[in-house]
C-alpha cells in the first residue's frame, strides 16, 4: 500500500499525542530551577563547613553528578525527566545521566563489553571534542593574549 507524504503527515499529526506546551515549560522551569537551587544550597552548605570558594564549587559538581548517577541507577531519574523534560538537562546532571543510563541498561552484558563500553558511548565524543576545543582555545588565548 502506497501513501503520499502529505497523507502520512496528516495521519501522524492526528495520532501523535497532544502536548500541553505551557504546562510542560512550567514543569521544566520548576524542576530545572529546583536542581539549580539544590546546587546553590549545597554550595552554601560546603561554604559553611569551611571550604573555600573553589573547593565548594568542585564539591557541588561532584555531589550533583553523584546524585544524578544514583537516581539513574535507582530508576528515578527517568521518572523525573518524564515530567521535567528539558529541565533535567541542566548540563552536569544531564551529562551524568547520559553516562550512567547506558551503563545501567547494558550491565548484564558484562563489566567490559556491557558497562564500560556503553558508558562511554555518549560520554566519549563529549570528552574528546571538549578536550580538543579546550586545547584550541588555550592555543588561541596563548597566541593572542
Amino acid at each position: 500500500m502506497e501513501i503520499s507524504n502529505r497523507s502520512y503527515q496528516k495521519l501522524a499529526d492526528r495520532l501523535a499525542p497532544k502536548s500541553n506546551t505551557p504546562v510542560n515549560c512550567l514543569k521544566a522551569f520548576a524542576i530545572g530551577g529546583g536542581i539549580c537551587v539544590l546546587g546553590q544550597a549545597l554550595k552554601n552548605l560546603y561554604l559553611s563547613l569551611g571550604t573555600g570558594e573553589k573547593p565548594s564549587a568542585l564539591l557541588v559538581s561532584v555531589s550533583l553528578v553523584f546524585l544524578s548517577a544514583l537516581l539513574t541507577g535507582l530508576g528515578l531519574y527517568d521518572d523525573i525527566a518524564k515530567h521535567a523534560g528539558a529541565g533535567t538537562l541542566v548540563p552536569i546532571t544531564g551529562f551524568a545521566n547520559s553516562v550512567a543510563a547506558p551503563a545501567v541498561e547494558f550491565r548484564t552484558e558484562g563489566w567490559v563489553t556491557g558497562l564500560a563500553v556503553k558508558m562511554f558511548t555518549i560520554a566519549g565524543p563529549v570528552i574528546v571534542y571538549g578536550t580538543l576545543i579546550s586545547v584550541l582555545y588555550g592555543l588561541l588565548y596563548w597566541m593572542f593574549a
